[in-house]
């Protein structure tokens, strides 16, 4: 932390020289006495006297500071959703920002009426939810942030500066050196583009641990949404098939899909965003959530309030993603447009047995992160969130 400057209209020669000693105090305190008196010296006296005490008093905060494990952003802090506020989240000893965009808690009709132009079945019955409020991220996850984690980044820009491991450097390790994804065995941007980009081809399960990174590194707790948040979210209190409205002749302001992609994928925030601040909820890629895809699962729903739903994953396949892709026609890229996840998207894979880390043939699947304002106890998580059968073990190095 920089010490604060002595006081904006107080001559700059009132700073204490770059080795810290005093000598050039002294050499100011002969000129100020020589040239203005003993009142400007008695000024300058006060003044010095209260940058010491400054600096003295920052010093145990910086030390602190290392040894917290909880990455000191003021914009981040919040007790109650009045307080919340956008706030750049910080990859320590990288220059990558994950920006977060503060989400309001209420009640939305989840799902899509029967009347809405290319419904699915797995879309109904509308069904009202509760949502607690939380962030999400402004953009999806791009291979900035992504590959910090994937090829320790932090940790190789670390060493280089020689600065000695923070409480949450040594608490990211654990999902670093000992749970992280192997080399990929090709391209994983297939050419698309990388800096800028969001970051695809990832399992749910990879996206997950690198949440968990992301919370030991930074002190706060983040993981995918779910389902109803995400819908939630895209929606951001509107009630028509997409954030913008009903007509799909509009995606073009909002969405990078088939018909305008060119077959790729493109940097994140080039559209215009939703009514909540929140860029490409409609296409360019989908992102993971983290439910078990169930075509009926509202059914359970019908004439309650659900409060936070989720359908906890008993097994590997499906999984629901959200959103449409640059790959995908107008209906899929619809707020309550549903997808799960196959086999088939790993199919390149040559591994035997596959991956647990990549999904080489969904080049159209990425993801975006949430912190919720009310952290969960370590046993809601087990019991809740962070609960999924298989149990898949992260330290197996495939």
């Amino acid at each position: 932390m920089r010490l604060p400057a002595c006081i904006d209209h107080a001559p700059a020669s009132c700073h204490r020289t770059e080795n810290g000693s005093g000598r050039g105090l002294r050499q100011v305190t002969s000129v100020l006495i020589a040239s203005s008196g003993l009142q400007a010296f008695r000024r300058f006296v006060a003044v010095a006297a209260l940058v010491i005490l400054v600096g003295a008093a920052a010093l145990p905060a910086r030390a602190n500071d290392k040894d917290s494990l909880v990455l000191p952003i003021p914009e981040a802090e919040a007790k109650t959703q009045e307080e919340m506020k956008p706030y750049s989240e910080i990859i320590e000893h990288t220059r990558v920002k994950i920006e977060m965009v503060p989400i309001p808690g209420g009640e939305f009709l989840m799902g899509s009426p029967e009347s809405e132009e290319g419904r699915n079945e797995d879309e109904g019955p509308q069904h009202k939810v509760r949502i607690d409020p939380f962030w999400m991220g402004k953009y999806e996850i791009t291979w900035d942030a992504f590959e910090v984690w994937m090829f320790d980044l932090d940790e190789q820009r670390r060493k280089l500066k020689k600065l000695p491991l923070t409480a949450r450097d040594k608490a990211a390790l654990e999902y670093q050196l000992f749970s992280q994804p192997t080399p990929p065995y090709t391209d994983m941007t297939f050419g698309m583009g990388k800096k800028g980009y969001p970051a695809i081809c990832m399992t749910q399960f990879a996206a997950k641990i690198f949440c968990k990174w992301l919370s030991a590194k930074t002190g706060r707790y983040y993981r995918l949404p779910t389902e109803a948040e995400w819908e939630y979210a895209c929606r951001a209190g509107t009630t028509t098939a997409y954030s913008f409205g009903d007509d799909p002749a509009d995606l073009d302001d909002y969405a990078w899909y088939f018909d305008n992609s060119d077959e790729a994928y493109h940097k994140v925030g080039t559209k215009k965003p939703n009514p909540w601040g929140l860029y490409d909820m409609h296409g360019n890629v989908c992102e993971w959530v983290l439910d078990q895809y169930v075509p009926d699962a509202y059914k359970q729903f019908a004439g309650k309030v659900a409060d936070n739903p989720l359908v906890i994953p008993t097994k590997l396949y499906p999984r629901v993603v959200r959103g449409g892709s640059w790959n995908d026609d107008p209906e899929m890229l619809r707020s309550a447009a549903r997808l799960g996840s196959t086999e088939e998207w790993k199919q390149q894979d040559p591994q035997i047995p596959k991956s647990i880390w990549y999904h080489t043939d969904a080049d159209f699947v990425g993801f975006r992160i949430v912190r919720p304002l009310r952290v969960p106890s370590e046993q809601e998580r087990k019991e809740k969130w962070e609960k999924s059968l298989p149990v898949i073990d992260r330290k197996a190095g495939r």
